[in-house]
């Protein structure tokens, strides 16, 4: 029997023992997450840091049975020619394959389980108003601080979102009472006028070891080289998640469904999808699908502007099919938009129905085809089979879905699936 060594205890790893498990895999798999918590959900840690939600709330389910999950557990060597890993208390793990799920490190303040935790007081400073920035600084505004956003770009996002959004975004978060500092550079912590200051400045890949062991490493973004199989340059070691490139969950867990299909005997490939970014932010619905960046040209751009509702959307189509899209307070638009991009079906002739939610729905949308195993939440790893269940056991409502299954309690994007899903289902017929 194979022995499968996981090192990373995130979304990816936990996604990638689910499906070893339901896919048969009956030799051992052992986890070691650095934490010394068990796997949690990352992506809501601006819910914890608001005080929406316990910071227990985020576990997520436990491992499948014979699965060994070690927490408090560090790596710091990879001995490829033992197939073995050393960690920083001496112990040492043997594998026939090793997975590497290490995610990235932070370069800011704002990163695990620890940090949304920690206390904060008075007048607060976030420092960087990229994705976690924002969804810092909102956080702590819900939770009665004064806040103030400190961000060299000249919008919040502004990697993500062009001028138009950027302002909209701008213009909700000073409406909330935060205070926009932007553009030029950022000032330092003491000139803030804040007692307490957070650094939100972005992520690098966790890529120590696997440089140390001579695992080839891209020289720019500093992740894990992988091929179509996840494979590294030595083949008895896969890479999946934020520390191969991937630069959202989506992507992450698709590697891990697509890892797993290939640890079990299934041959398949990772075709990347366009990564969405969707700031997790109560009360502003905001999206930025496609590699950001220069591109080519596109055939043809859709813009739609309602600036008094705060809703605006900008998509680049090229062989008419969605090739980068921003989108501000339309959530149905979006979903539309991202189940197009995940599918590579043709736009829609009526592109205003598409960004307003009312498009024809096409054979892939119909919810009864799908299959149960089809993951519907992706902030918290809800199947369209849990959903199923839950609403078949007397959960009849979004409130008591989100209660029972925690489908969407993430980001929200999820929210329209679950409805197409549950009204696709029969009404069981009172007894008596």
């Amino acid at each position: 029997m194979k022995r499968i060594l996981v090192v990373g205890n995130g979304l990816a790893a936990h996604r990638l023992t689910a499906r070893l498990a339901a896919l048969g895999h009956d030799g051992p798999v052992t986890v070691l997450g650095a934490e010394p918590h068990p796997a949690y959900q990352r992506t809501l840690l601006g819910s914890v840091l608001g005080g929406d939600v316990p910071a227990s709330a985020l576990t997520l389910s436990a491992p499948p049975p014979g699965v060994r999950v070690l927490t408090g557990v560090r790596v710091v060597a990879i001995d490829r020619a033992r197939r073995v890993v050393r960690c920083a208390d001496g112990t040492r793990y043997g594998y026939d394959t090793l997975v590497l799920a290490t995610g990235a490190r932070p370069t800011g303040d704002v990163h695990t389980l620890a940090d949304a935790a920690r206390p904060v007081r008075g007048r607060v400073a976030v420092v960087g108003g990229g994705v976690l920035g924002v969804e810092t600084a909102t956080a702590l505004r819900r939770r009665g601080h004064r806040v103030v956003l400190a961000h060299g770009g000249p919008h919040p996002m502004h990697r993500h979102l062009d001028e138009v959004a950027g302002q909209l975004v701008a213009a909700r978060l000073e409406s909330w009472g935060i205070e926009l500092r932007l553009g030029g550079y950022v000032p330092a912590s003491g000139t803030l006028g804040a007692d307490t200051v957070l650094r939100c400045t972005g992520t690098v890949p966790e890529t120590a070891a696997a440089r140390e062991a001579g695992l080839a490493v891209r020289h720019a973004s500093g992740s894990i080289v992988v091929d179509e199989r996840l494979r590294t340059n030595d083949s008895s070691i896969r890479a999946i998640g934020a520390c191969a490139g991937t630069p959202d969950l989506a992507g992450a867990l698709a590697q891990a469904e697509t890892l797993a299909t290939l640890l079990t005997g299934g041959d398949t490939r990772y075709a990347p999808l366009p990564p969405i970014l969707r700031p997790r932010v109560p009360g502003l619905d905001i999206a930025s699908l496609g590699a950001s960046g220069p591109s080519g040209a596109p055939d043809e751009v859709v813009t739609f502007s309602d600036p008094a509702r705060g809703r605006y959307a900008r998509i680049e189509i090229r062989d008419e099919r969605i090739s980068r899209a921003v989108l501000v307070g339309l959530p149905e638009g979006t979903a539309a938009v991202a189940q197009l991009s995940d599918t590579g079906r043709p736009v829609p002739e009526d592109r205003l129905a598409l960004l307003l939610g009312g498009r024809t729905k096409a054979p892939g949308d119909d919810p009864a085809a799908m299959a149960d195993e089809t993951v519907l939440c992706h902030c918290n790893n809800v199947s369209k089979g849990t959903v199923v269940r839950a609403w078949q056991h007397g959960a009849r409502d979004l409130a008591a879905l989100a209660a029972t299954t925690r489908a969407t309690t993430g980001c929200g994007g999820c929210t329209a699936a679950v409805r197409a899903v549950c009204a696709a289902l029969p009404v069981p017929e009172e007894v008596g």
